[in-house]
């Protein structure tokens, strides 16, 4: 019975392929920790956003915040009592309610696709989009604005998923059907949500808006959230918790916004 000869050097070439280099080691590192990191990630943004503000309004915001005291913290409450929805009974009939907008009626392909890019109205890209032409508009006052209240909004909803760690409807739920990409990250609350009902409320306090533009900005917001539930992303209760802490994190901009306005006039 022959054997065949053995390379010493099989071993070592073995360990050096099964042993991951710098960077593969800081990719597991970074997708294991997701979450903290995307918390580093937006907190160092609002940190340099703040500085980077001029020193006049930064400060005229800290005092509209400071006098706004009381209201903010009943609107953050109000807005965190939201989250506990998630631990309330009821998860059958969120389930039932997500398939009905998830699976029920007809899909066709450009359905999808609309739904898809829609729901991208509700994401940080649109946001700075909006900022952009805001600053290219002049309106320096609602970019600031636009900008710190998304930073700050998307810091509460990672801080809130971390707290709650909600699983996405489509590891739960098995029929449930995946638009695009299978987003990361955890269910509770719908941020794309949270970040359609600040802008439509933050927007229409600034401008002034007439009672059909309020409308089509609401309107727009919920449609976010109905896509978010159609590309299989989030349950009911998310958006529902979404458009609740959007809406609080708006009206703080309101408030926020009215006394700049009467600061600096």
């Amino acid at each position: 019975m022959s054997s065949q000869p053995v390379n010493p050097n099989d071993g070592k070439r073995l360990a050096e392929e099964t042993i991951p280099n710098a960077w593969e080691r800081l990719t597991l590192v970074v997708k294991k920790y997701r979450p903290i990191a995307w918390l580093i990630f937006l907190a160092a943004s609002l940190v340099l956003f703040v500085v980077w503000m001029p020193s006049q309004m930064r400060i005229v915001i800290w005092r509209g915040l400071v006098a706004r005291g009381l209201l903010s913290s009943m609107l953050l409450v109000f807005s965190l009592l939201a989250v506990s929805l998630v631990w309330s009974v009821g998860q059958r009939v969120d389930v039932w309610a997500f398939l009905f907008f998830n699976l029920r009626g007809p899909r066709p392909l450009w359905l999808d696709w609309m739904m898809l890019g829609f729901t991208q109205i509700g994401s940080g890209i649109f946001a700075l989009a909006i900022v952009l032409i805001l600053f290219l508009a002049g309106d320096r006052l609602a970019a600031n604005e636009l900008i710190l209240g998304t930073l700050t909004l998307w810091i509460v909803v990672e801080l809130v998923k971390a707290l709650v760690r909600r699983s996405r409807p489509f590891i739960r739920v098995t029929q449930a059907r995946v638009v695009g990409y299978r987003a990361g990250g955890r269910s509770f609350p719908s941020g794309h949500t949270s970040q359609a009902f600040f802008m439509a409320t933050l927007m229409a306090a600034h401008f002034h808006a007439s009672i059909w533009v309020v409308f089509l900005l609401y309107i727009t917001a919920l449609l976010v959230g109905i896509t978010r539930m159609y590309v299989g992303a989030h349950y009911p209760r998310d958006v529902l918790a979404g458009a609740i802490l959007g809406c609080a994190w708006g009206l703080l901009g309101v408030l926020v916004d009215g006394y700049v306005l009467n600061g600096i006039g």
